[in-house]
């Protein structure tokens, strides 16, 4: 009989009535299974048993389909097993594809277990630890490499972990009387210790909430379980963007209870009471901030806690977030802006890199800083930044090794790693601080490198303490060098030594007994202080001792005294493990006080390393330093390139550079105008990337360049739907056109491209021409417009002082008619890529349809097509202007009608009258 382990079905430890069996057919191990299983109903269980890991249930079947591997019935369950020394790999596995995973370790030893009342019952199992997608932070999930592996590079089959994987808890706030919606959200890493928070009025499409996640990238969601169908529907929306399973972000729905204000107020209240040590955030501060975050922030705590990973919630560094950045594509794909500019050498450095990218500077200090800590870099001859580049070579994640630290849960291998590479970086700075003094002149350079060392010195006293050959074993027992600090440890060791002592002292016994004087004991299959008789001679064995294993040579015997002793030995040398076990965590308790200076010292190595990558990237790319000025309202761009394309390109095929003028206070529209693949859209996106790097503190791909500080940059490109939430292409692109309108300022970059086009012509003129004379007139932002529309270009004309036509250069070779047919050839198109003045009359996509390869028999008939309409067009244009005259004609006639009197001449009449009929004649054809 088959019975599930599942939420729905498992059968309660006192009761078999769901599984229609005798509780007394469960085995013990069964029963022990079943109520771990009752407490924990949401986890897929991996139960420690002897030197695997088995699942039970519906457990076995969800993990064996997950990992590949084979599920059998044994007595009630279906069970399927993975080795102890894989179980990162598989719980890691489990993880990426949504599912809750908690590992069951046996809490009992055997020598303890057989000297105590329950020594014919079960093991004690307990849940050691919990993972999902946002807390895979322990040693039982992140193997360390040794410190040669990092040297040389590699690894083995060690997971590497996403750049960023951020637990975000989500609340909803409806005001009834002001009918307003409020959004609080709170973001961490565990394995980083980054914490985000943000408060926001949101409207019904949740455009503020979304920016946010997309932002944010979480890898897992805390929701209420009231939450609103609204942002169900948007976090649905989020899941289903991503095709495979382990992309799909996790959604975790928590009881709405612990959300309300009250109930959050008081976990918080209690959290931050007990929060002590430097750089802990004080309750006060955290009792400051806006409810709707404190309502996040309790249920969020709450969640961590089931981690044993909420003391990361006690930094004192949180860090706003917004919603409004450039989207450009992901740092991990050829092509995009971070993959430009990343030139780092450690993972701390990286994902500070994707920060800086994402999170320009507004403050014109820092940006100047920075540029200087670049330009220093760059002119520098000194051999002192070259030994600081190189000290950050091959360097552990120092950054998520203090916080596993920090969470208590580091190996000793992982401790030993990140402690000694901290002690020697803190040693060799200090030996360069004289030449950073003398040689550096950069404030952020000399701060950066002269405050890390002091910082680092708690290091040098831990790893001092450690034996590193027992470290690097895992060996707790011999792990400290200097047992002075360790009075129980100390204790314990002299009780084992003098066990061993009394050992040892019995073999004179044992001879005197068997009289042999040169006897002594031995060891097989694990079996210690055997005393190893020859068959020939067991007559000499007295009658007490145990055998405890022969061959057809030899039996091995204990002797009373032995048996005692050994007993005793096994059982101190077990509590002497537990007793490692908690002074190894009292160890990194300790460890974890200077866990805030540690992360200050880290952050400015990766702040080092950043600035060393944009200084390498700067020199390869021939990029200049931009001025960036706070008062001026501006984006003056020599001879720009765009960083990727220039990158990709190379040097034999080099990027046509271009020019940019926009003044907030003249002219500071473009109208962009050109041939499909004209260069366009590549310009556009060059201009926002230069703004970018500038404020990032980072030279640019230019000549010169001369920048007013930007408070956003907003962009609406490309084409897409959003079916789950119902949305049409068109819908898509007038939302984002919509949330634009709101958040842009006369101090943005706004940059749209094809505004309109997802409707029909008029319609799409219509809305293309209102939305940009809108930016024009009345946000006075900076504006690049790009359109396919021509009647746009006459804005320039209505506001010749603040609106530009630009278009991309191109040659054209005019279509020529074969001989002896009709048929009209498409035109072929040249492309200059340079920006000049004037709109293009046309958009050439005939040419764009022959580079795609579309068979010449649907061109000719387009290209007649396309002929026929615009001579069509031209018609209706002339008819229109013609019609116009007419009516103005026939107005001034009936204007000298009513001058005519009765003594007009009969000639003056007729001549009148027959105007007037050729008139309507004329009139009546063309209409």
């Amino acid at each position: 009989r088959k019975c599930h382990l599942f939420p729905q079905t498992f059968p309660p430890a006192e009761s078999s009535a769901t599984c229609r069996c005798s509780k007394s057919i469960y085995t013990p191990l069964e029963q022990q299974v079943i109520q771990l299983k009752q407490q924990h109903k949401d986890a897929l269980l991996a139960v420690e048993c002897g030197y695997k890991y088995r699942f039970f249930g519906e457990d076995a079947e969800i993990a064996a389909k997950e990992l590949n591997i084979v599920c059998h019935l044994d007595h009630n369950f279906m069970t399927c097993s993975i080795p102890t020394h894989r179980l990162f790999v598989h719980v890691r596995r489990l993880v990426s594809h949504g599912h809750k995973v908690g590992v069951v370790k046996q809490t009992e030893t055997s020598a303890i277990k057989a000297s105590g009342a329950n020594r014919n019952s079960l093991f004690t199992r307990q849940l050691s630890a919990l993972y999902t997608k946002s807390t895979l932070v322990g040693e039982d999930v992140n193997p360390v490499c040794r410190l040669e592996d990092v040297v040389e590079g590699g690894c083995g089959d060690v997971v590497v972990d996403p750049p960023n994987s951020f637990l975000l808890c989500i609340s909803e706030n409806w005001d009834k009387l002001k009918k307003q919606l409020t959004v609080g959200l709170v973001a961490v890493q565990p394995s980083t210790g980054d914490v985000l928070l943000d408060c926001f009025p949101d409207g019904s499409s949740r455009s503020e909430l979304e920016g946010r996640i997309l932002k944010i990238n979480p890898v897992e969601i805390l929701v209420p379980s009231d939450l609103s169908e609204q942002t169900q529907r948007l976090l649905l929306s989020i899941a289903n963007a991503s095709a495979q399973a382990d992309d799909r972000v996790r959604v975790e729905k928590r009881d709405s209870a612990q959300f309300e204000f009250a109930s959050a107020m008081n976990t918080v209240t209690e959290f931050y009471c007990h929060a002590q040590g430097k750089g802990s955030r004080s309750l006060s501060s955290v009792a400051s901030l806006e409810s709707p975050v404190i309502c996040c922030l309790g249920p969020l705590i709450q969640y961590l806690q089931e981690f044993s990973l909420e003391r990361v919630l006690r930094s004192e560094r949180y860090t706003k977030t917004n919603a409004h950045t450039l989207a450009e594509t992901d740092g991990g794909v050829k092509g995009s802006l971070l993959w430009v500019l990343d030139h780092t050498r450690t993972p701390f450095g990286k994902r500070l890199m994707r920060k800086w990218v994402s999170q320009p500077l507004t403050d014109p200090q820092s940006i100047s800083e920075r540029q200087d800590a670049v330009q220093e870099i760059l002119q520098s001859d000194s051999l002192t930044l070259n030994s600081v580049r190189s000290l950050l070579s091959h360097l552990p994640d120092l950054e998520r090794g203090i916080c596993s630290i920090y969470h208590k849960k580091s190996s000793t291998q992982e401790f030993y790693l990140i402690s000694s590479s901290l002690s020697r970086l803190g040693l060799e700075l200090q030996t360069l601080l004289p030449a950073i003094q003398s040689q550096i002149s950069s404030k952020l350079l000399r701060s950066l490198l002269v405050d890390t060392p002091d910082l680092l010195v708690p290091a040098h006293s831990f790893l001092k303490v450690l034996n590193e050959k027992a470290a690097k074993l895992g060996n707790k027992t011999e792990l400290f060098s200097d047992l002075s600090g360790f009075p129980v440890l100390q204790e314990r060791t002299e009780q084992i030594r003098s066990v061993l002592g009394e050992i040892q002292d019995h073999r004179r016994d044992v001879r005197l007994t068997l009289k042999a004087p040169a006897l002594d004991y031995t060891a097989v299959s694990g079996q210690e202080f055997l005393i190893e008789v020859k068959n020939s001679l067991s007559s000499n064995i007295p009658p007490d001792w145990v055998k405890i294993s022969s061959t057809k040579a030899v039996s091995r015997y204990h002797s009373p005294f032995l048996v005692d002793r050994y007993k005793k030995l096994l059982q101190l040398r077990e509590q002497l493990l537990l007793d490692c076990q908690r002074e190894w965590t009292s160890f990194l308790d300790q460890f974890g006080e200077h866990y805030h200076t540690m992360k200050r010292a880290i952050s400015h190595l990766a702040t080092m390393d950043c600035l060393l990558s944009l200084a390498e990237v700067a020199k390869q790319g021939d990029y200049c330093r931009p001025e960036v000025c706070e008062n001026q309202h501006q984006i003056i761009i020599r001879d720009g390139r765009h960083p990727a394309i220039d990158l990709l390109m190379g040097e034999h095929n080099q990027y046509v550079p271009n020019n940019t003028e926009l003044q907030g206070g003249g002219r500071r529209t473009m109208i962009i105008t050109g041939p499909n693949m004209g260069g366009k859209s590549s310009y556009i996106r060059q201009v926002a990337i230069i703004c970018v790097m500038a404020q990032m503190g980072s030279y640019v791909p230019a000549s010169e360049a001369c920048l007013g500080i930007l408070d956003g940059i907003y962009t609406r490109m490309g084409a897409s739907d959003n079916i789950y939430k119902g949305r049409s292409t068109f819908m898509e692109e007038l939302t984002e056109a919509s949330e634009i309108i709101s958040h842009a300022t006369e101090r943005s970059l706004v940059i749209l491209d094809e505004l309109g086009r997802g409707t029909s012509t008029h319609d799409g003129i219509a809305i293309a021409y209102a939305t940009l004379e809108y930016f024009i007139r009345d946000v006075k932002a900076l504006t690049l417009f790009v359109t396919h529309y021509p009647p746009l270009c006459e804005l320039e004309r209505v506001y010749p002082e603040h609106v530009s036509n630009y278009h991309m250069a191109f040659l054209l070779n005019e279509p020529d008619i074969s001989t002896g047919t009709d048929e009209i050839q498409p035109e072929f198109i040249t492309f200059l890529y340079q920006l000049t003045e004037g709109a293009a009359g046309r958009s050439y996509g005939l040419n764009v349809a022959r580079l795609a390869d579309i068979p010449d028999s649907i061109l000719h008939i387009a290209a007649r097509k396309a002929r026929e309409l615009e001579n069509m067009v031209n018609a209706r244009s002339f008819l229109s202007i013609m019609r116009r005259k007419w009516t103005l004609r026939a107005e001034n006639f009936e204007s000298d009608v009513c001058h005519l009197t009765h003594r007009s001449s009969p000639d003056t009449k007729l001549n009148v009258f027959l105007s007037f009929t050729t008139q309507i004649n004329l009139i009546s054809y063309l209409g």
